[in-house]
């Protein structure tokens, strides 16, 4: 018998090195639905601009896995998880016995309903097989349209802007990147998009993907009737849990996969990491599925120590987003657009116009909750500590905060005490 885990991704990795710690014996089969090493997802906009070969786009070698012992199977489809039997069923009607099981499936790309949408030089954009395309036919394209005004839409924008490729976005609300960032960040970032020379067009839809009698892509007609020509039209609204094989299962399905701090499912020997997780936010205080890399590997490290018997509970997931966008540096971590009429919460914000920079500081109560930093971000870990570790924020350190002066001699001594004297509780 062994440990196996469907999903071949960055989730699959933690998981490996968290069993592995603690077991080095059991063996570890992996199965991938891609035919290729486990990729970083995020470095898919720095392959397709060209900034990184495919030899950096894989996270880990050959060797990685024969040195700890993981037998690979890619191309390889589950259609099937038989709980009765602890056995998975591929699309090849193979059977594959399992010992402990991690779900770690990651998440779909979501496909907006737009007559049209399938066929041709349309494309998704959060697999590599999608960007390996691109990457073969950005030579011929003169116009491309990026339907999604998000994260993910707004890096392929740009990667193919960077290519010499026409790029216009198209964002359904009334600006670009409205989950992450707040308004001002968003419209300074809009700023630098808009100087560099990228279309943006916000509160618009796709409503059909119009073509030639010989079917080649003519461009897209949008929901207020006007009409953009492309070669390409790249789909990156965002993704969704891949849940489909838990669901069928009967295992406990939200938004993603229900977990405890364990990484347990509730059904016997069953875990779920990553993208397909709803695992604790420990901003929100409540369980949610936030498709960041950094807690994919995070969740897929401890759901591997607790599969390999070494218990031990997740320490939380919390939304953060690090991105440049033409340059400009950003990041953005935990609640950063709070319900305005909500007394609990109090913002401050500060904006430089001229040099571009841009801080907003979300507190709740006396809690450091969430904070946008734009161009200047070289205090971001440490306003991250504040969040992670929960320190209560007096009326002098909040002020501080405030005015950009983070400092690590702010935090409380009670912590510092418990990392030096682990006895103390």
């Amino acid at each position: 018998m062994a440990y196996v885990i469907i999903g071949n991704g960055i989730a699959s990795l933690g998981a490996i090195d968290g069993i592995r710690k603690y077991d080095r014996d059991t063996p570890i089969i992996v199965i991938g639905a891609e035919n290729t090493a486990a990729y970083g997802k995020p470095l898919t906009s720095y392959l397709l601009a060209g900034r990184i070969n495919p030899e950096r786009f894989s996270m880990r070698s050959g060797d990685y896995y024969t040195g700890k012992d993981v037998t690979l199977k890619l191309a390889t489809y589950i259609e099937k998880i038989d709980l009765e039997t602890r056995e998975l069923l591929t699309s090849d009607g193979t059977k594959i016995p399992y010992e402990k099981l991690l779900i770690a499936t990651g998440g779909k790309p979501f496909v907006p309903e737009i007559k049209g949408v399938e066929g041709d030089d349309v494309y998704n954009f959060t697999a590599a097989k999608d960007a390996y395309k691109l990457i073969e036919s950005v030579k011929s394209l003169k116009r491309a349209v990026v339907i999604g005004g998000g994260l993910i839409g707004m890096k392929a924008a740009e990667s193919l802007y960077n290519r010499g490729v026409e790029v216009t976005v198209v964002e359904e609300r009334d600006r670009i990147l409205s989950l992450a960032y707040d308004d001002e960040a968003a419209g300074l970032i809009s700023r630098r998009v808009g100087e560099a020379g990228m279309m943006v067009r916000c509160g618009v839809n796709g409503r059909e993907i119009v073509r030639d009698k010989t079917g080649k892509l003519r461009g897209i007609l949008l929901d207020d009737k006007s009409f953009l020509e492309a070669d390409a039209i790249v789909l990156a609204i965002g993704v969704v849990s891949n849940v489909r094989l838990a669901e069928e299962a009967g295992l406990s399905v939200d938004k993603g996969i229900l977990v405890d701090d364990n990484m347990f499912t509730g059904v016997d020997n069953i875990y779920a990491a990553g993208d397909v997780a709803q695992a604790r936010d420990v901003v929100f205080d409540k369980d949610k599925v936030v498709p960041i890399w950094s807690n994919a590997y995070t969740q897929g490290y401890y759901a591997g120590r607790n599969m390999a018997g070494n218990k031990a509970a997740y320490p939380g997931t919390m939304s953060m987003s690090s991105i440049s966008f033409f340059g400009l540096p950003t990041i953005s971590v935990g609640e950063v657009n709070p319900d305005s009429a909500d007394p609990d919460y109090e913002i401050y914000t500060f904006f430089d116009e001229p040099k571009q920079s841009y801080r907003r500081l979300v507190f709740k109560k006396d809690q450091l909750v969430g904070y946008v930093l734009v161009g200047d971000i070289d205090f971001a870990g440490m306003y991250t500590s504040f969040i992670k570790f929960k320190f209560k924020v007096d009326a002098q350190t909040r002020k501080r905060l405030s005015e950009g002066e983070p400092d690590v001699l702010m935090w409380p001594d009670d912590f510092f005490n418990k990392a030096w004297n682990p006895e103390i509780h």
